[in-house]
């Protein structure tokens, strides 16, 4: 299901860094050292934002892009 605060999100399984961009500040977060097995969880998740909001921020170590942090 599309999630109307998500607007994309994406994993890199080598480097454990979880990147979530968001609808309505446009800004992307990298959330670091996430398990494989959350990340197949909040994808498979019919409700992103719920999910990434109980299981996932503040659960984890995050970093703003520079590109988005300059916005």
């Amino acid at each position: 299901m599309p999630s109307t605060s998500i607007s994309k999100f994406d994993y890199d399984p080598n480097t454990r860094v979880l990147s979530v961009w968001f609808v309505a500040s446009g800004k992307h977060y990298e959330f670091l050292d996430v398990p494989a097995e959350a990340f197949a969880a909040f994808k498979s998740a019919f409700a992103k934002g719920r999910y990434f909001n109980s299981h996932i921020r503040n659960r984890y170590a995050f970093r703003l892009t520079p590109a988005t942090a300059a916005r």
